[in-house]
């Protein structure tokens, strides 16, 4: 099977694992560790943050 590119950069990923509080899973077990509903809400809370970002880019212009 084909292994799908990711989309969030591994730099977002730990700065959302580390304010969701799950980043001490991740270095211990890597990504693979993270329970689904901890991935869940890392998708959930990388969303918000571009939504944020696109809402506020539509202000500044």
């Amino acid at each position: 099977m084909a292994r799908r590119r990711g989309v969030m950069s591994d730099q977002l990923k730990e700065e959302i694992a580390k304010e969701l509080g799950f980043y001490d899973t991740v270095q211990q077990e890597g990504w693979g560790g993270i329970r689904a509903k901890d991935a869940g809400n890392m998708v959930k809370r990388a969303i918000e943050i571009a939504q944020e970002s696109m809402m506020a880019r539509g202000r500044s212009e």
